[in-house]
């Protein structure tokens, strides 16, 4: 009996798949069964290889070795998940396996990840290609009759390559020049290094505003307030004040209501999920990236790596049925209007339309899924709901007044039909807004008493620091060229969630919050690597021209190798021409104490404003002056504590005391350092 070789890019997918080809029967890191052997890739199993790979010189960091521009590219096999590639190659080999089907996630990376083991396992068997935006049965059924050539997806592999090989040439030489410069590890990232300019840019701007002060006076008419404009100088709205007491009357000059209405928002992409679910529900971008991935594994969500916010147009008889099914499973007993088309484009989506539910959350026990899924959850649900619904009218009046020969003015609005508001009124009751105005019906010419006057002093706002939301805006928006359709953006909506997690991973943002808001903030060592870095690495605007043409090569629009070629030019003039900034050691050198060495890599560990830290970037040892571990135990983690632990690996601790009991004890505490550098803590008690 002859086999069709499946392989899907996780365990769970793989499953969902098997059960569909009634491949049923376990065998080790594969199921088989109905003619199929479904397996499963586990992420990344085949990894570009580390320079030294290519020479044994570029073990050691060397200026004079730069740049490391590979001729033919070198590949490995990560050590963690060799066990279930020599499976796959085991499978590709066998010889009645005739034929494979590519079936990881319908993406760039996808296809990167299939290609590279395919390749690296020396297979030549022809395979095909499954494209689907559901976990759905029905869709994996529909999927497995459609099967697209491999061939088809050669030109989305080469732009998955060219992205790969990009990223290392300039992570790779960027790094390494940096930091043999300037004598300490500054790790530089082609799209992460101009995302932390724009965060660094944004603090900038906020530390270099200056507040001006601002004075408006407001009369009070009947049972409305009408404002004069800003007022730049006290002692002038201070006149105004007086004058209008003093008059007593303001006179109506114009008054205007016209109604307008408000089209229902768009469906989600993974972006304006993501920004969404920072915004209301305080979610990192990379938390909604994995519940949204953690739905579409459950059949409950459609693909969530998409950038288009339609549906194609043979799913629009498609969508009263799942409205229904939609509303009954939320217990919503109001009638929803469906107006279908205004969520079909086809024109406008790209290889997956937009993220909706699925008709499979009939079949779901919501108090089975966990807080985040669930919440996501009903922001799509709510989305779709909104995106079909009816306009959003309402009345808008403006009514302007003149006294002491100074125009007032005020703004109402009243609600003429909530339209698609009322879904968001459903899953988002209101709490304790307040109602827009209502102004009272006036005529021109109108006389009205003053029944007060008063100032108010305000000032101009700064800048605001970039939340999740604001700052995958402005990646995505990186780049745009007016009166060109298509945005550019850096990264892509599948990755901007990882940039940023790398990012703070890294120690160049951290994660703040006031009583407002959650917020990001370039830290010291940031601002430092962005001061140095040269334009060409930092500027969105090359990264997002890049990204453009990365959408080109996957079109079958622009050339891979003139792409790989412009990178590898860019990267040989840096280095040729890059020279140190004088003095910039002051602001790079760690600011604090030093207490020793650090125990996993030897480099030096200082004082930071929150802990003690390795200044070896790639290293994560920390000591963290909100030390969970030693908060346990009521002890403080002081400068005397920390050095004992990083120059002797122990410290005598007394007084401590059990979280747990509430009694009191002496101990030691010692520590160690795990490989990446994290440290472990064990208490150690006299007989």
């Amino acid at each position: 009996m002859n086999y069709q070789l499946v392989i899907s890019e996780k365990p769970s997918v793989a499953q969902a798949i098997a059960k569909v080809l009634g491949a049923n029967k376990r065998q080790d890191g594969y199921l088989e069964g109905n003619g199929y052997l479904v397996s499963w890739c586990v992420g990344h199993l085949v990894e570009l290889a580390m320079p030294e790979s290519y020479d044994e010189k570029y073990s050691k960091w060397c200026y004079d070795d730069l740049p490391i521009l590979p001729d033919k590219w070198k590949y490995q096999v990560s050590t963690a998940t060799r066990k279930q590639f020599n499976i796959l190659k085991t499978l590709m080999k066998r010889d009645d396996v005739e034929e494979l089907v590519n079936a990881c996630d319908s993406g760039r990376e996808g296809e990167l990840i299939f290609r590279l083991v395919y390749h690296q396992c020396g297979c030549k068997k022809p395979f095909q290609r499954l494209w689907i935006s559901s976990m759905e049965d029905s869709a994996i059924r529909e999927g497995f009759a459609h099967l697209k050539t491999g061939k088809e997806y050669d030109a989305l592999y080469e732009a998955a390559l060219c992205r790969e090989r990009a990223d290392w040439i300039v992570g790779m030489n960027a790094t390494r020049l940096f930091s043999c410069l300037y004598g300490q590890t500054l790790n530089v990232g082609r799209v992460m290094t101009p995302t932390l300019a724009m965060v660094v840019m944004r603090d900038a701007d906020i530390a270099a505003f200056k507040p001006e002060p601002f004075y408006t006076v407001h009369l009070q008419l009947q049972d409305f307030v009408v404002s004069s404009p800003r007022i730049k100088e006290k002692h002038e709205a201070e006149n105004l004040h007086a004058a209008c007491q003093a008059n007593a009357v303001a006179v109506v000059t114009k008054t205007e209501r016209k109604e307008k209405s408000e089209k229902p928002p768009a469906l989600y992409d993974l972006t304006s999920l993501q920004r969404e679910a920072n915004k209301i529900l305080g979610f990192t971008a990379q938390q909604t990236l994995d519940y949204t991935q953690s739905l579409y594994e459950k059949k409950l969500v459609t693909y969530p790596r998409t950038d288009s916010r339609y549906l194609t147009d043979d799913m629009e008889e498609t969508i009263p049925a799942l409205v229904q099914i939609m509303t009954t499973a939320f217990g919503i007993t109001e009638m929803i209007p469906i107006h279908s088309g205004q969520i079909i484009n086809g024109k406008k989506v790209t290889d997956h339309h937009a993220i909706i539910p699925t008709r499979e959350l009939q079949n779901c026990k919501m108090q089975e899924l966990p807080v985040g899924e669930v919440a996501i959850l009903q922001l799509v649900v709510c989305r779709l709901l909104e995106a079909v619904g009816d306009p959003f009218r309402y009345a808008e009046t403006v009514v302007e007044t003149i006294c002491a020969d100074t125009v007032f003015s005020s703004k109402g609005r009243e609600v003429i039909a909530l339209g698609w508001k009322r879904s968001t009124e459903i899953f988002r009751p209101k709490r304790n807004e307040k109602e827009p105005e209502l102004l009272p019906s006036l005529q021109e010419g109108q006389p009205l008493q003053v029944k007060q006057a008063s100032i108010k002093e305000g000032q101009t706002s700064s800048p605001k620091h970039y939340t999740e939301d604001t700052l995958l805006l402005n990646m995505e928006k990186a780049g745009d060229v007016p009166d060109e359709a298509e945005r550019q953006g850096i990264g892509t909506p599948a990755t901007r969630a990882g940039v940023i997690e790398k990012l703070v991973q890294k120690g160049f943002v951290e994660r703040r919050s006031d009583k407002k808001s959650k917020y990001l903030q370039a830290t010291d060592k940031g601002t430092a690597l962005v001061t140095v870095i040269p334009e060409q690495i930092q500027s969105a605007s090359m990264t997002a021209d890049w990204e453009k043409k990365l959408l080109e090569i996957e079109r079958g629009e622009y050339d891979a190798d003139d792409f790989m070629k412009e990178i590898c030019e860019m990267i040989t003039a840096l280095v040729g021409t890059y020279e140190a900034v004088k003095g910039a050691d002051v602001f790079l050198s760690p600011k604090g104490k030093v207490i020793g060495n650090c125990p996993a890599c030897g480099c030096k560990v200082s004082e930071q404003r929150k802990g003690w830290f390795c200044s070896n970037n790639n290293c994560q040892f920390a000591l963290w002056k909100d030390n969970n571990y030693f908060k346990r135990i009521h002890v403080k983690m002081t400068s005397s504590l920390a050095e004992q632990l990083v120059k002797h690996g122990y410290a005598r601790l007394s007084g401590c005391q059990s979280e747990r009991t509430g009694k009191y004890f002496d101990c030691k505490v010692v520590m160690t350092a795990e490989d990446s550098g994290r440290p472990v803590y064990q208490l150690e008690f006299d007989r």
